[in-house]
This record gives structure tokens, sequence and C-alpha cells, in this order.
């Protein structure tokens, strides 16, 4: 998925208006200017687009998690990775949420999904591990998807 998409939907999900979005990268450190809030939040054949790279979308995850959760006791702030892939987007959200297995696989049921335990677990696994699997673009998509349904009935 595009990390501009991501970024769109998950504001969807949560009704964040742009100062929310904001106050959620200035959470680790991030001073996001309105204009570019903005451009993030446009669409590619929309004129003043900017690309969400990888860093930035960490960055709102990791502002969403403390947002969230809090900030644990004593805890630095999350250093940014600069290679984002859809496991661990999903593994961010998950944290964000506080979600279970169960939570999960309800969410995803709500976008009419259904996925068993052991297919749950492998994408959130190591990726050395033998039984990791690469979560696609269409997991990610129902998964938000599920939040969707699940946080704003739309």
């Amino acid at each position: 998925m595009i990390n501009n998409d991501i970024l769109r939907r998950l504001r969807f999900v949560f009704d964040f208006n742009n100062a929310k979005m904001i106050k959620i990268f200035a959470k680790v450190g991030r001073e996001v200017p309105t204009e570019e809030m903005i451009s993030l939040l446009r669409k590619e054949e929309e004129e003043g687009y900017k690309a969400c790279n990888d860093t930035t979308l960490c960055q709102f995850l990791d502002g969403l998690i403390i947002e969230k959760r809090g900030l644990r006791e004593g805890a630095e702030l999350p250093k940014p990775v600069s290679k984002l892939n859809n496991n661990l987007i999903f593994k961010k959200l998950r944290v964000a949420l506080e979600m279970r297995e169960e939570d999960i696989m309800a969410t995803l049921a709500l976008a009419e999904v259904q996925m068993s335990k052991s297919e749950l677990s492998a994408l959130f696994r190591n990726p050395d591990h033998k039984n990791f699997k690469a979560c696609g673009d269409q997991i990610l998509r129902n998964f938000i998807r599920g939040l969707s349904l699940k946080y704003r009935g739309v």
C-alpha cells in the first residue's frame, strides 16, 4: 500500500483533523507544518501532493502508539525505521490499539476476511522465523477497513 493512503485511511478511521495529526507527530518530536500535513494527505493526482516516506509513516505510527497508550516509564522516544513493510505497520497498529488475536480476527471479520490464529501469528513473527509470512496489501487494507467499520461504522 502507498504510505499516503495508509495515513489518509487512519485519519478517517480515528476521525483526526489536521491539528490532531500534527500533535501525533509531535509526540515523537517531529514538527510537521500544516502545509506539509495537507500535502501528505492529498492523493497522487492532486496538485501539491507530497509522498509520505517510510520514516514519516513510522513516526506517525509511533506517535499513535504514544497517543493511545502513553510512553512507558523511563523509555525514550522510539527511533523511526527507514524501511517499513506491511507486517511492521500491522504490528504497530496492533500495539497502538492494544489488540489481541481475537480482537484482530473480529476486526478482519467485519471486513469479511477469515483468518486462522496460526495464519495471523505468522504475520507477527520475526522475518527470520521459518513460519514467517509477509503481510500482503490486501490483508492490511482489509484490517484498516475493519477498523473503519469498528470505529466509524462506515
